[in-house]
């Protein structure tokens, strides 16, 4: 018998052996067997959780704590029960939605997961690049700046090229796999302990501003933040009449839906419904595996992402929310206005740096009420730059070192999700034309979702870091997709047969799951609303009633 079945019969073993045992042996147990959920957080803690993250900090402070843990528990719930369904059935999830819920619904998951991988491929290549010409080399020209393209081009041939090596050793059977889930274990880890350390160097920290209080008090949630800006906003915006009152507020609160809705699109999205299940198939997990299915979410997904995303929250949000001692004087056109004119333009322009914020900051400080809010909101409402952010970790490793942690960090993070987007992208390809076997087929879509990428810095260079928020939030509105395809599956009698859940369990599983259908729908719809107006929900209910209809006409009678 080849050694991938002896594996995977010693595997079933230890979980039949353990399957009637306490949760202190299962644990152990568990955590030896556990990977696909380890997969899952190498794409969620990429590039798009980490300026989600930090800009929920920077926007909101401690009081967005509860956004990102909020957004995972309701995505774990949903994964599990893709677990749940694929290891049940055995089945491939793509072609049991066709058969068994609908056409629509399985192209639309399908379609779906290939466009959010090219979209999201996008900010990582310009994360890469930002990292690289902002933090670790800061003399390389700015993509969006006036310079040469060649430097833009030989970063993202090289980035490219690593994550095509790495994705392509993936398919090289069951041991480069494993090591390919034991490099991104190792990889999450480091992340988490990286924030860890900082958060504890802010804690005892004495010139930290740091209060525990305001962090925990930041976990409770608080939806008014989806309509009024943060207190520190506030208190300024009430210095204003009635009109500028109003614009700010509006502008504001745009902000911080954005931030929030990005922050719940990069939690969980649809093409992590897809890597999933067929991660999972590739394991050749089964029925004995939905236990440790849903221990390695909460410990592989669950855990690592909370904690790395509340560091990133609260280091952000102590150093750079409403905190004066970081203002970045020239991103205020009111007061370089002033400034300018007081000076003069000819003077103003010869101030060196140093000056240039001294001068700056006394005018600041002596401009009359309304026209000082205006500034303060201008510096409190701009986004930190890559290299600002890095200085998130310069209470643990000092100020110039944390240019270089951050700058590889942020490369890292950049270059393993787009490992996992390519990975995504092959298999759903494969799936497309019902191959799931061909390697050849496999890497095509691989390189499709990777081109385009590569064309992330060039395009939308000056969106830098921060192109990751306006794809979240097309990704976000493609989320309940999937949310209401596995809803169904695990109700289809035809499809689960004895596995599908009865009497209380079922009743638990459908109140999950529709809790975090109806918060993913009138998410995506509120978003989509927000770009497109009623086009985006419109949109929506035509594909739900689509879906719905061709699901009665291919399957009359199904329960």
């Amino acid at each position: 018998m080849p050694e991938p079945d002896n594996s995977l019969e010693k595997e079933r073993e230890l979980l039949a052996a353990v399957a009637n045992k306490g949760a202190g042996t299962k644990i152990k147990t568990y955590a030896k067997l556990c990977g696909p959920g380890w997969l899952q957080s190498a794409i969620t803690l990429g590039g798009g959780s980490l300026i989600g993250a930090l800009s929920l900090g920077a926007i909101g402070g401690t009081n967005f704590m509860w956004v990102q843990p909020l957004a995972m528990i309701l995505g774990i719930i949903m994964l599990s029960a893709i677990a749940y369904v694929t290891l049940s059935t055995g089945q491939r999830p793509f072609q049991a939605i066709n058969q068994h819920v609908s056409p629509v619904l399985g192209w639309g998951w399908l379609g779906a997961t290939m466009l959010a991988n090219m979209v999201w491929c996008l900010p990582q290549f310009n994360l890469a690049y930002g990292a690289i010409s902002e933090n670790l080399f800061p003399q390389v020209p700015n993509a969006g700046k006036e310079g040469s393209l060649i430097p833009i081009l030989i970063v993202c041939t090289i980035a490219l090229a690593v994550a095509t090596l790495v994705v392509f050793s993936y398919g090289k059977g069951s041991k480069g796999v494993l090591l390919f889930e034991r490099l991104l274990k190792i990889f999450v880890g480091l992340i988490v302990l990286a924030f860890v350390g900082v958060i504890l160097r802010l804690t005892f920290a004495d010139s930290s501003n740091m209060q525990w209080s305001s962090v925990l008090g930041g976990l409770i949630p608080d939806f008014s933040a989806l309509f009024r800006p943060a207190e520190s906003f506030q208190s300024v915006i009430h210095q204003l009449d009635a009109g500028p009152a109003k614009e700010w507020t509006e502008k504001i609160v745009s902000k911080q839906r954005d931030s929030i809705i990005t922050a719940f699109g990069t939690a969980v999205g649809i093409n992590m419904t897809f890597l999933l299940p067929y991660s999972m198939l590739r394991r050749k997990w089964g029925r004995n595996h939905r236990g440790l299915a849903i221990f390695d979410l909460s410990t592989g997904l669950f855990l690592p992402f909370v904690i790395a995303t509340g560091c990133l929250v609260i280091a952000t949000a102590t150093q750079f929310h409403a905190n004066p001692e970081n203002y970045n004087y020239t991103k205020s056109a009111t007061l370089v206005e002033t400034a300018t004119a007081q000076l003069g333009e000819p003077a103003f322009n010869k101030l060196e740096d140093a000056d240039l914020k001294q001068n700056l900051k006394a005018i600041y400080t002596a401009m009359p009420g309304q026209k000082k809010a205006k500034a303060t909101l201008e510096l409190m409402e701009v986004r930190p730059s890559q290299w600002e952010l890095a200085r998130s970790l310069a209470p643990l490793t000092g100020a110039a070192v944390a240019q270089y942690v951050f700058g590889f960090g942020v490369l890292a993070m950049a270059l393993s999700t787009i490992v996992i987007l390519m990975l995504i992208n092959g298999f759903a390809l494969c799936e497309a034309f019902n191959r799931p076997n061909d390697e050849k087929l496999r890497r095509i879509g691989c390189l499709i979702a990777g081109i385009v990428g590569f064309f992330g810095p060039i395009a939308w260079g000056k969106l830098s870091a921060y192109l990751v928020i306006p794809t979240s939030v097309f990704g976000f509105t493609l989320l309940p997709i999937a949310y209401i395809t596995f809803l169904l599956l695990m109700n289809s009698k035809s499809l689960m047969g004895d596995n599908r859940p009865e009497g209380a369990a079922r009743i638990r599983w459908n109140i999950l799951m529709i809790t975090a259908t109806l918060v993913a729908t009138l998410g995506a719809g509120w978003a989509s609303y927000g770009k497109i107006g009623w086009w985006g929900p419109g949109l929506i209910l035509t594909f739900g009633v689509a879906a719905l209809l061709t699901k009665r006409s291919a399957n009359p009678g199904a329960t």
